[in-house]
């Protein structure tokens, strides 16, 4: 189990620094666009499409499984306070399931979705510039799958440490 749990820390640690270029990364980018802009009046080209179809994607789905581990995204509280400590195991084993498996469909479906997307070469055209948007996909894919992983450990006992 703490080859496991090493594991998880490692891949929350990564996506963890992944974010954080993400931000700064489309701080940069758009502080350059808008700064070209401005002065040459010479954008940088694609940079609505990369924020959209890149860094924002990145920014959503990337701490799925951060805020997870934690516990703070799914929490039943409204009669958590009327449970014995008996049923709140159960319910937070229950929570845990249905996030699990919520997050295991999310995590198919992104990656058949992303696969297709790779298999036609999925791009899209701004101002004459063909800007490839499949690598983009399997983002979604990799957040919903380490969330499913993460609340999977939950239904372990000691996976939750």
């Amino acid at each position: 189990m703490q080859t496991i749990l090493r594991v998880r820390n490692t891949l929350l640690s990564a996506l963890a620094l992944l974010g954080a270029v993400a931000i700064l990364a489309l701080m940069v980018h758009v502080v350059v666009d808008v700064g070209l802009r401005n002065l040459i009046n010479d954008p940088v080209p694609a940079t609505f499409e990369i924020v959209t179809h890149y860094y924002m994607i990145a920014l959503a789905f990337i701490p799925l499984a951060w805020v997870e581990r934690g516990g703070g995204m799914v929490q039943v509280e409204a009669l958590e306070n009327l449970m014995s400590p008996g049923m709140r195991r159960v319910s937070d084993w229950l929570v845990a399931a249905l996030s699990t498996l919520i997050y295991a469909a999310l995590f198919w479906v992104t990656l058949t979705t992303a696969l297709q997307n790779f298999e036609s070469g999925t791009f899209v055209m701004s101002q004459q510039t063909r800007l490839v948007t499949w690598p983009g996909y399997f983002i979604l894919p990799a957040g919903f799958g380490l969330a499913a992983l993460v609340t999977a450990l939950r239904l372990v006992p000691g996976g939750d440490k």
